[in-house]
């Protein structure tokens, strides 16, 4: 487990360095692969983040398959969002709902979490046990399980597919 946490963590420390330097020239790369290396090594150890994550086929293709569904709701989000400022008489119904999840994982729950916050109208406050509390803009539904379809249930389903 120690190895695959520290080729990970290298990997996305790594990929941030090229994002962050937009280069391939030789000098950048050799730097970034020296220090993300020692990083990786320095840091993640002795951390578990990523032991949950498989490096399989099939997690590689829901990880897209994800991404995908993401950038969906982002977007469905924001055209919502811009709507209700653009329109301030559009009604909004703002409210904190709960909202339960079956995921186990510690990673695929946080992938949930963040989601759900960086998809604008909705912001995670609280998660307790199988519990995720959410403010949101405009609640549809307060009964918790339909609340869990409408937010949780389309990341969740590939989140499931991916950690298991």
């Amino acid at each position: 487990m120690k190895t695959k946490n520290i080729f990970i963590s290298f990997l996305v420390l790594l990929i941030g360095w090229f994002l962050l330097t937009w280069t391939l020239d030789m000098k950048s790369v050799l730097i970034g692969i020296g220090l993300t290396g020692m990083l990786a090594i320095l840091f993640c150890g002795s951390c578990t983040i990523f032991s949950e994550i498989k490096l399989t086929p099939k997690a590689f293709a829901y990880t897209f398959i994800y991404l995908i569904v993401f950038m969906g709701e982002l977007v469905k989000a924001n055209i919502d969002v811009t709507r209700r400022v653009l329109s301030p008489s559009l009604p909004i119904n703002p409210g904190i709902v709960k909202v339960e999840t079956r995921l186990k994982s510690k990673m695929a729950r946080l992938i949930l979490a963040n989601s759900i916050t960086l998809t604008p109208g909705t912001f995670t406050l609280e998660v307790h046990d199988d519990a995720f509390y959410i403010h949101w803009i405009d609640v549809k539904h307060a009964e918790e399980a339909q609340a869990t379809e409408d937010l949780v249930r389309k990341f969740e389903k590939i989140l499931e597919e991916m950690y298991g």
